[in-house]
């Protein structure tokens, strides 16, 4: 099962990277404005982070598609790196947060 989710995370990702054609179906265009937002596509991601794919696995498949000349298709689509690196800047790990309290305050 682990399987199909990386494998739906990678279309999901190529999906999302790769956007609309030009000569895409009204309907084509409604769905992308209901499912293919950042939001969306974040969520469909972290279902398949719930079910066993890591947040390397996906560090490691953006690097692809942005690396791998097989890929070169996906990357000469109008707007695709601004998505990959919308993605991306996603599920980069934040910074740990430190205390910024120099001192306990008590009443």
């Amino acid at each position: 099962m682990r399987e199909w989710h990386v494998k739906h995370m990678e279309q999901t990702l190529v999906r999302f990277v790769r956007g609309l054609s030009e000569n895409a179906t009204r309907w084509e265009i409604r769905l992308n404005n209901k499912y293919g937002k950042i939001g969306r596509v974040c969520k469909r991601i972290e279902y398949d982070v719930k079910h066993g794919v890591t947040n390397k696995e996906i560090d490691t498949f953006l690097q692809l598609i942005r690396t791998e000349s097989s890929y070169h298709d996906i990357r000469s689509c109008e707007g695709s790196i601004e998505r990959l690196n919308e993605i991306q800047s996603y599920f980069t790990e934040p910074p740990e947060l430190y205390n910024k309290w120099s001192h306990i305050v008590t009443r």
